[in-house]
């Protein structure tokens, strides 16, 4: 570059300043001005390229930041397992994360229900088909027992008489 480019720059740039109106941003005056002087002098093709590209930026990808006023909303991951067996006892386990917080606690099958039909109907029905069942097992458990104390009963009379 020149003294004469230079002392042209630093002219153009003052005539723009003066020129220019009030809202105009001053990235467009410099941006201006540096062309102009660039294209007087043909010495250096090479910066011209350059910028021309700062002055035309690409395009972003993808989609344009849109600022939201919705509140993002912290997830908690709590995971209550609730398994039951056959005869009827339930447990219940409590997990925080990776972090156990309860495990193994014993859970009355009156409270799983009361439970299941709180949350949801599609849950309190196998739910209740579950503890059913279990209760006709325990039922026939009964009449079994029942039945061998009769029995018992039975034979300690004769035993006496």
């Amino acid at each position: 570059m020149t003294v004469d480019a230079l002392t042209r720059t630093d002219a153009v740039s003052e005539e723009a300043a003066t020129e220019a109106p009030v809202d105009s941003t001053p990235q467009a005056e410099t941006a201006e001005a540096p062309a102009e002087a660039k294209t007087e002098t043909p010495e250096n093709p090479e910066p011209a390229a350059e910028e021309a590209a700062v002055e035309s930026p690409k395009p972003k990808r993808g989609r344009p930041k849109v600022a939201t006023t919705a509140k993002k909303t912290r997830t908690v991951e709590l995971t209550l397992t609730v398994t039951g067996t056959a005869d009827g006892e339930w447990q219940a386990e409590l997990k925080n994360g990776a972090k156990w917080v309860a495990k193994g606690l014993e859970i009355p099958a009156a409270a799983v229900s009361r439970a299941a039909k709180e949350l949801h109907a599609d849950l309190s029905g196998p739910i209740d088909e579950v503890i059913n069942a279990a209760r006709e097992l325990q039922a026939a458990k009964v009449a079994q027992l029942e039945a061998e104390l009769e029995k018992a009963k039975l034979a300690l009379a004769e035993l006496d008489a």
